[in-house]
C-alpha cells in the first residue's frame, strides 16, 4: 500500500533555508529604517510632530483618568 501512496515533497527547495539569525537581523534592519525615516519625519515637520506627540499623550491622560474613575466606584474599599 506504501508503494501507490505518493504524497510529501519529492523536490527541492527554491530558496536556502534562512536561520533565526539572518530573520533577526532583517528585523533588526526594518526596525532601523522604520525610526530613521519617522526620525526624518520629525525634523522635517516638527510642529506636526508635536502636535502628534501632545494629542496622543492627552488621549492617554484622559483614557486613565475614565479607568481610574472607574475603578474608583467600589465603596468597600474604603473602609
Amino acid at each position: 500500500m506504501s508503494e501507490d501512496l505518493k504524497v510529501g515533497f519529492t523536490g527541492a527547495p527554491s530558496e536556502p533555508a534562512n536561520g533565526v539569525r539572518k530573520v533577526a537581523s532583517d528585523a533588526l534592519d526594518a526596525v532601523k529604517r522604520e525610526t530613521s525615516a519617522v526620525a526624518a519625519g520629525a525634523v522635517d515637520h516638527p510642529h506636526t510632530a508635536t502636535s502628534l506627540f501632545l494629542g496622543v499623550g492627552a488621549l492617554a491622560f484622559v483614557v486613565g483618568y475614565v479607568f481610574g474613575r472607574g475603578s474608583g466606584n467600589d465603596s468597600s474599599s474604603w473602609r
